[in-house]
């Protein structure tokens, strides 16, 4: 949360002006008013699944929350910042969503997105891009920058015999290859698509043939090519009595794919997300899935996880030496973003100045 709330700061500075300096009670201290001089000295971030909403249905604890922090003319007294690790939706629709629950106006600029810290990875702006997910997904990568897409319904058009899960899908005729088809140049996961299998195929079609589906290679090529990912929830609270698959399950999903197919740890050379580990359904590990991950150790230390949403700029790690000899906690510097191969002992990387998972 502290890397979104970093974010907010520098993308939402307006947030401090606009506030209203009127009197207010929180946290059992008291902020006056000070007039045009005296800015909040304070902010709140706030999640939304599980902590505002569940699913349609609004806290009724938020509720009250918030009839507290709006004066009179209904306007918020201290800057609130909404972060939440859905990617599947632009930041007005958002902000629309969430002035309609909320009772009170929201500002596309009040809402961090899980993909919102892509803005920052300028040095993959240019590259012809491979996005999954679904809404409006073109839309919002391109508003981080991403200048050149393809997505994976035009990837399959491009190439119908990619996809032959499903076999109403499949093509009826023998289709004559492409040669002119654009190499892709790096992979974007803005979220869960809808058809998995669909995704899942296509995507390792383009790691595995380095850019060019249409041709097969002898060996896959290693390093592969450069993935961003946003949003690792394993789970999410929806109206269900149970968790839901998020994102973070696909990714899983195609992890174990790649892992399964070459050997190899598929990497993340940026990885975005609003909770510290994958596999939490809250804002730290789940307590069987960091006893798993901690190997045994009955009361380990959850590790201590990188606050910041960082650009993952690691060199790929060798083949991963047998379990034997990694001892208790692995070592590997590539970093995983889901199942309890995530809840890690923390590695360094380039761009942050804390541990990293």
């Amino acid at each position: 949360m502290a890397a979104l709330g970093e974010a907010a700061a520098r993308w939402a500075p307006g947030l401090w002006r606009r506030a209203v300096r009127a009197p207010v009670w929180l946290g059992g201290r008291r902020f006056a008013s000070g007039g045009a001089q005296s800015l909040p000295t304070f902010g709140l971030l706030l999640d939304i699944d599980g902590v505002l909403v569940r699913g349609h249905q609004v806290i009724p604890a938020a509720q009250e929350a918030f009839r507290q922090l709006l004066d009179p003319q209904g306007q918020l007294r201290v800057p609130v910042v909404f972060v939440t690790n859905a990617g599947n939706i632009s930041q007005c629709s958002k902000a629309e969503e969430l002035s309609a629950q909320l009772g009170f106006q929201v500002e596309p600029d009040q809402v961090i997105l899980s993909h919102s810290p892509m803005k920052l990875f300028s040095q993959h702006h240019d590259r012809r891009m491979l996005v999954s997910g679904q809404g409006p997904l073109v839309e919002n990568a391109r508003a981080l920058g991403f200048k050149h897409l393809v997505t994976v319904d035009e990837l399959r058009a491009a190439f119908p015999v990619l996809d032959m899960v499903d076999l109403q899908r499949r093509p009826k005729t023998t289709t004559l290859p492409r040669n002119d088809f654009p190499v892709i140049e790096g992979v974007l996961l803005l979220g869960e698509p809808v058809r998995w299998e669909t995704s899942l195929q296509l995507i390792t079609d383009v790691l595995l043939s380095d850019g060019n589906p249409g041709t097969g290679l002898a060996t896959a090529p290693y390093p592969h090519l450069p993935v961003l990912a946003s949003n690792t929830d394993l789970l999410w609270m929806a109206e269900a009595k149970m968790p839901r698959f998020g994102h973070g399950t696909f990714l899983l999903c195609l992890e174990a794919i790649y892992r399964k197919l070459t050997g190899r740890e598929l990497h993340y050379t940026g990885l975005t997300a609003t909770t510290p580990c994958p596999t939490s359904t809250g804002p730290t590990c789940s307590t069987s899935t960091c006893r798993r991950s901690r190997r045994g150790r009955p009361g380990a230390a959850p590790p201590s996880w990188c606050a910041r949403a960082c650009t993952v700029l690691r060199p790929p790690a060798p083949p991963r030496p047998p379990r034997a000899a990694r001892g208790l906690h692995s070592t590997d510097t590539g970093t995983s973003a889901s199942g309890p191969s995530s809840c890690r002992q923390p590695t360094w990387s380039a761009t942050c100045t804390r541990p990293c998972g």
